[in-house]
């Protein structure tokens, strides 16, 4: 369940205590240390005494446990608790699946819990003890570390998504194929990865704006160090820019799915002017060739030697007006 616990001390890990109680009191005691516990998937129980050891919020506490949150920042008395939703691609289904990193940051300590085997945090905890500067800012460096790598991927997974979306054009917008019947399924597949990659940067903003100290009537957000705002304002940008490619994927896959039906409209009015083209060829000898087929004694030519090659001459002549005419108005 705790996958790695440490006491930090100036931007360094140090032998500490190996419970959990000790290793707080001795980052207290310090003044200048802090203590970072990561959680993988705790169960109700095993949480239970991470939550009474850093005491935790019980409201904060059920969000950590239930996962499936939105990104958020809420401040309680002894805490500060935010989740975040890293995403991933996958290049060869081409489908956008998140999971959920939730931090507790205190006076003295850092609880990461995460949801979802790619959120892993090992990378950043490695990047952070190889930067004993940022790392000595305190707890503030985590959050602002675990911040920076999840909002750094979705410029990633941005681009990723844009290189889909131009190929759904290119095969929607292609003379030779012009959209298959597929083509509608996958746009709107590709809709649906839009949607779940913007359920994880969209709400992101806000927590992201009090933290950099942009939003209106901003005031320093606790357990976390004023200083480390301008960082805080690099992923505010780099998550503005996400969610503008975001706003824009969305904006082009719903023209790009309005130029495919208006597309296959045009075809299925071109099969129907040709169907209808054919049938109407097709109804000038059927018609004559009824009428001379009642069999009445007394008609028109019945018993002229000539008769049946001028009839035949009169279907071909009339099928080959009513064939230039249809071409020359582009219906064939």
């Amino acid at each position: 369940m705790i996958v790695d616990c440490a006491v930090y001390r100036d931007g360094h890990r140090t032998e500490g205590p190996s419970d959990l109680s000790g290793a707080l009191a001795q980052a207290r005691a310090w003044g200048d240390a802090f203590v970072w516990i990561g959680v993988h998937e705790p169960s109700h129980e095993e949480f239970a005494h991470v939550s009474r050891e850093f005491g935790l919020h019980a409201l904060a506490v059920e969000d950590a446990l239930k996962a499936h949150q939105r990104p958020k920042l809420e401040v309680y008395d002894d805490s500060l608790f935010v989740v975040l939703k890293p995403v991933t691609y996958e290049p060869h289904s081409h489908e956008v699946s998140s999971a959920e990193i939730m931090l507790f940051i205190g006076d003295s300590f850092v609880v990461t819990v995460r949801h979802g085997g790619s959120a892993r945090l090992d990378v950043v905890r490695r990047r952070l003890e190889a930067e004993p500067g940022m790392l000595g800012r305190g707890p503030t460096a985590v959050l602002y570390a675990v911040a920076d790598t999840v909002v750094d991927h979705y410029l990633e997974v941005a681009t990723e998504l844009q290189n889909d979306l131009d190929e759904l054009e290119a095969e929607v917008f292609s003379p030779e194929r012009g959209g298959t019947g597929s083509t509608a399924s996958r746009i709107y597949r590709f809709k649906r990865q839009v949607l779940e990659f913007r359920r994880a940067t969209g709400p992101l903003a806000v927590p992201v704006a009090r933290l950099a100290g942009l939003a209106q009537a901003t005031a320093d957000v606790p357990f976390v160090d004023h200083t480390a705002r301008p960082f805080f304002r690099d992923v505010h940008d780099h998550l503005t820019r996400v969610n503008e490619s975001v706003e824009g994927l969305d904006r082009l896959v719903s023209d790009v799915l309005s130029a495919h039906l208006a597309q296959t409209g045009v075809r299925q009015n071109d099969d129907m002017r040709k169907i209808s083209s054919w049938a109407a060829m097709a109804a000038v000898p059927t018609m004559i060739a009824g009428i001379y087929g009642m069999n009445f004694e007394h008609m028109p030519e019945l018993h002229w030697v000539w008769s049946y090659p001028a009839v035949i001459s009169l279907m071909v002549l009339l099928e080959v007006t009513l064939y230039r005419l249809f071409k020359r108005r582009g219906w064939l």
